[in-house]
């Protein structure tokens, strides 16, 4: 009887139902739902998912999802994860004008032109179509020039792969991958790296300096906040001794009236 009710449940599971997302989320009414995590439990058809027209964050990583269509009416959607399922069309992502996080690594997405349907999307700004961690990629991975592509096709992006391209940390990170590159080649030869003359530097010299902000600023910034921190000191007291006030007067009047005899 119990392995019944169990086989229920783990069907139920195959599609997303109203009952399922008011399990996980506890709200009554689907528009309510703004996070929802559905990672890992076989779904393979979405069923009721587009009536949350008012979710930002959704992750159905882990499942056997094939069909989008369903997402094409959540237009609010800022973060999606889908790795890991067996997905090959992502035509119903153009209506989410929101997207700005994608994570489609470990699907059977064929090539790169499969991405243009993504290039309405002018928020989008992470692409994640490989993740070593799981060991995770797709078809399309498999060209030489992919990553120079996917960069050309969307030139707001700022992380491919889990890997920073514009932006603040983008140069460290690129220099950390010049250096793999240059272990991988097979430069080093009995624990010694050859030199070649002809090599730059990846960075000028006054790279690293630290580069000071004016102290004055600092100090007339930090000398303000202290000013601020007294002015709130003093209202604290000063509500004290005003809510003791009041209530040693409420106290009083509840006192009953003694009549000498």
């Amino acid at each position: 009887m119990d392995s019944k009710r169990d086989k229920d449940q783990d069907a139920e599971f195959e599609k997303i139902t109203p009952v399922l997302l008011k399990s996980r989320t506890g709200e009554f009414d689907l528009e309510s739902i703004l996070f929802l995590k559905l990672r890992g439990l076989g779904i393979h058809d979405l069923g009721c998912i587009g009536e949350c027209i008012n979710v930002e964050r959704l992750d159905l990583s882990g499942n056997n999802i094939a069909n989008l269509a369903p997402l094409a009416s959540l237009r609010l959607l800022s973060v999606l994860s889908l790795s890991a399922n067996r997905i090959s069309n992502l035509e119903p992502l153009r209506s989410c004008d929101s997207l700005q996080n994608l994570n489609m690594a470990g699907n059977i997405i064929p090539s790169i032109e499969s991405l243009h349907c993504l290039q309405s999307l002018r928020k989008l700004e992470n692409i994640r179509l490989k993740d070593n961690t799981y060991n995770y990629t797709n078809p399309g991975n498999l060209n030489a020039s992919y990553r120079t592509i996917v960069l050309e096709m969307f030139p707001n992006l700022k992380v491919l792969d889990g890997e920073r391209v514009v932006g603040r940390g983008s140069d460290l990170y690129q220099l950390c991958k010049d250096i793999d590159d240059t272990i991988k080649a097979g430069l080093y030869k009995n624990g010694q790296l050859i030199e070649h003359p002809d090599c730059k530097p990846w960075v000028e010299d006054s790279y690293w300096e630290i580069k000071r902000s004016n102290s004055a600023i600092i100090e007339e910034a930090y000398k303000q906040f202290n000013d601020v921190l007294h002015e709130c000191r003093l209202l604290n007291n000063r509500a004290i001794h005003v809510i003791s006030q009041t209530e040693r007067s409420m106290s009083l009047k509840k006192q009953p009236k003694q009549y000498a005899i």
